[in-house]
């Protein structure tokens, strides 16, 4: 099927240029904030985030009174990208140096680790520790907190904290923050999780200073990169049975295989390994030394190279490893077949194509493997996301799983569309303005932000709040904009979404980012023209004036029309009554004794009519007996389920 997001850049060069001091531009922007306690990052991927860290604890070390700079990841392969820089060479008044010592991102137990943390706590000479999360962990439990004081400690892939009680790194993130001096820079390519539990509960949240650089600006200030695709790939059966159509081992690729406990595994992840090297191609041998797998293609016979990250043997697993961490031609490598790694952190700039097998729950990992192909090379111009995802079986007992998975996956792209997309802002019209502005789109009717948090939750916070929308469960159901009436979406459903996240908002401050979300997320998902000297843009199958949007005609528009488009063109209609009916099964309240009376009617219904009643008849005695027919099916399913049992 077509990609549903595809997005063209315009080559800038802007985003990976540097200053006179050897910055590029998200660096710049963040180095601006150099002087605050708590400083928030949130860049994607190849971004630069980790120089980024460097200049700023750098410049606490020599500016800031700031003794020690403890940074900590979340597994030991990221830390080599904070290994010793020479950063003077480009401008920059001091270099990134540290004693190899305190590099605990190495082999070994926690303990010994934990001993290297409390010795360099008391190195008055160090002045740089690198460790993982875990290790940082640990140290907590047997350290003074008061140790803290004076120190910057840096959190990457900051998601992984959660405000959650049982959420160690959390737990000790706000004790540092609420008991001692220190600074803290947490750094994200996302600030999405895959549960609804906030990162940070909003009261130490509203303590970080905020630098957001965005996807749109990074990719559009490529060299290289030009077109990104994203799309959905459906298949019946084993996802095995629909590799061969999908893996093209002509583009560099990553294919994550899905986790062993997902429906879409066979249980058996070294056998699926094995099969689609089959799939490819005859294996001619495997390089000792580095791991690295031969493999010479049906179609062509040309040799490929290919990297198994599945097999979990430390020794074989630490071979091809090394070997990924070493490489840096575009013939080292073609494929690499993945399950847990080669995630967040990991750089290889020529992969084209990051190909997933089965719906991710948690949108910052989506989020982190399509940073996997977004790095800018000269090897190409388009980088390509695909999700295979397993196409909701009508007579499965596991159908309202399958759909349920099948609505989050486009949900995930839905939320991409709006991260990719370039920002707008939207000012209100008055009745005397004349023609839009430069920069902004005006709409009469439209509520400006009247409070600085307003404003800030606008400017730095949208897509994570379209993102906590966009997994709400009930939302999710209403996705298929046939089935549910936009102005629910819009004024009841959304409404309470924003006032769960930000409880201590006004009514009025929930209308205005209310407004705010609706309108960005109906004209990210539109279309925009010009014709001549006006602009029009598509809402709802048709095209607008933008001179003549106004805040009520926009709030009759489903802003996530576009996954019933998706749904509509890529399944058999059979199937979209299936998923209207999983969908509708779960709304409707109904008894047993009730559904067989009605059913005995339905049959007398379809002989006087030709026809099942139509759930959205305006006709109530209808409507309810097809809602009957609806719960009955699912009954029926779940009945299936058992037995199969």
């Amino acid at each position: 099927m077509p990609n549903l997001v595809d997005v063209t850049y315009a080559q800038t060069g802007e985003s990976t240029a540097t200053d006179n001091m050897g910055m590029r531009e998200m660096q710049a922007s963040a180095f601006e904030a150099r002087n605050a306690q708590y400083l928030l990052l949130k860049a994607p991927p190849a971004s630069g985030k980790s120089r980024a860290l460097m200049f700023l604890g750098l410049d606490k070390l020599y500016n800031q009174g700031i003794t020690k700079v403890i940074v900590a990841v979340p597994e030991r392969s990221i830390g080599a990208s904070f290994d010793c820089t020479d950063l003077t060479q480009y401008g920059f008044f001091a270099d990134w140096k540290f004693d190899s010592d305190y590099n605990l991102c190495t082999p070994g137990g926690e303990p010994n680790k934990v001993k290297a943390f409390q010795k360099y706590l008391n190195d008055t000479s160090a002045t740089i520790l690198i460790c993982t999360h875990a290790t940082l962990r640990f140290a907590f439990d047997v350290v003074d907190e008061s140790a803290f004081n004076n120190t910057l400690l840096s959190i990457d892939e900051f998601h992984h904290v959660s405000a959650d009680v049982d959420n160690r790194l959390g737990e000790v993130l706000r004790s540092i923050m609420n008991n001692t001096s220190a600074h803290i820079i947490a750094m994200t390519g996302s600030y999405f999780r895959g549960d609804s539990i906030p990162v940070l509960l909003p009261e130490n949240e509203e303590k970080f200073t905020k630098v957001t650089y965005n996807y749109y600006q990074q990719l559009n200030g490529y060299t290289y990169l030009k077109t990104l695709g994203i799309g959905y790939h459906f298949y019946q059966g084993r996802y095995l049975s629909a590799i061969d159509e999908i893996l093209d081992t002509d583009k560099k690729t990553i294919l994550h295989i899905p986790n062993v406990n997902t429906g879409e595994s066979t249980k058996d992840k070294h056998n699926e390994v094995d099969s689609i090297i089959d799939i490819i191609g005859t294996v001619s041998h495997q390089d000792a030394e580095t791991g690295v797998i031969f493999v010479k293609r049906h179609k062509d016979e040309r040799t490929i190279k290919v990297a198994d990250l599945v097999n979990d043997n430390q020794k074989d697993r630490g071979k091809i490893v090394a070997y990924l961490r070493e490489m840096d031609d575009v013939d080292d490598l073609d494929l690499i077949i993945a399950l847990g790694m080669a995630k967040e952190g990991f750089d290889w700039p020529y992969c084209e194509h990051a190909l997933t097998v089965g719906y991710r729950g948690s949108l910052t990992e989506i989020i982190q493997i399509i940073g996997r192909a977004t790095r800018d090379s000269s090897n190409k111009t388009h980088s390509q996301f695909t999700n295979l995802i397993a196409q909701p079986e009508t007579a499965d007992s596991e159908v309202k799983l399958s759909v349920n998975n099948m609505l989050k996956a486009i949900t995930a792209s839905l939320l991409m569309e709006q991260v990719l997309a370039p920002n707008f802002k939207f000012k209100t019209k008055r009745f005397d303005d004349e023609g839009q502005e430069e920069g902004a789109i005006k709409i009469r009717g439209f509520k400006e932000p009247s409070s600085k948090r307003v404003k800030d939750i606008v400017e730095t916070d949208l897509n994570d709040l379209k993102a906590v929308i966009l997994q709400d469960s009930q939302l999710i159901k209403a996705l298929p904009g046939e089935f549910i009436d936009p102005e629910v979406i819009n004024k009841v459903m959304i409404p309470k979404i924003i006032q769960t996240k930000y409880p201590d908002l006004s009514d009025e401050e929930i209308e205005e980012i209310r407004q705010h979300v609706v309108v960005d997320s109906v004209i990210k998902n539109g279309e925009v023209k010009e014709v001549g000297d006006k602009k029009f843009v598509r809402m709802a199958g048709k095209f607008v004036n933008i001179e003549d949007l106004h805040i009520d005609l926009i709030g009759q528009v489903n802003p996530f029309q576009k996954a019933f488009e998706v749904l509509s063109k890529s399944v058999t209609a059979k199937l979209l009554k299936t998923i209207q009916e999983t969908i509708d099964a779960g709304r409707i309240i109904m008894t047993d004794e009730e559904a067989i009376v009605l059913y005995q009617k339905i049959g007398n219904f379809m002989k006087a009519h030709g026809r099942e009643p139509n759930i959205n008849s305006s006709a109530p005695l209808e409507r309810r007996q097809a809602e009957a027919l609806v719960y009955l099916r699912d009954k029926k399913r779940q009945q299936a389920a058992k037995n199969e049992t």
